[in-house]
Parts: structure tokens; sequence; C-alpha cells
């Protein structure tokens, strides 16, 4: 399972996580899916553990959207 590069993911326009704060507040449960999914696919690959990272993306992205 890997992504097609020609894909576009909303993650590409974010470089940085500042980024996140001109985000408005309806795109960011898409950020969390697409951090979630690049999450999943590269552990996938490289292996390991991953449950206790997927039950804080909401959390993050929020944190850095707002601070």
């Amino acid at each position: 399972m890997t992504r097609q590069e020609t894909s576009p993911s909303i993650l590409d326009g974010l470089s940085e996580t500042s980024a996140l704060r001109l985000l408005p507040e309806s795109d960011l449960p898409a950020v969390a899916e697409a951090v979630r999914s690049e999450m999943i696919e590269t552990v996938s690959v490289t292996g390991g553990h991953l449950g206790s990272g997927l039950g804080v993306v909401e959390l993050t992205v929020a944190l850095h959207h707002v601070f």
C-alpha cells in the first residue's frame, strides 16, 4: 500500500506546522485524516507501534492550529 505520487494531499501545501493556523477549521479533519493515513502507510513499511500516535492526531492538529 503506497501513496501514488500523483495524488495530491492536503499535507503537500503545509510546509511547516504554523501553516495550520491559516487553514479554516473546516479543513482540519482532512488534515488529521491525511496525517493518520501517512502514519499508517509509513508504519506498514517500516514496522512498529502506532496506536498511541493515531489516538492523538486530532489533538496535535488542533494544538498547532490554535497555538
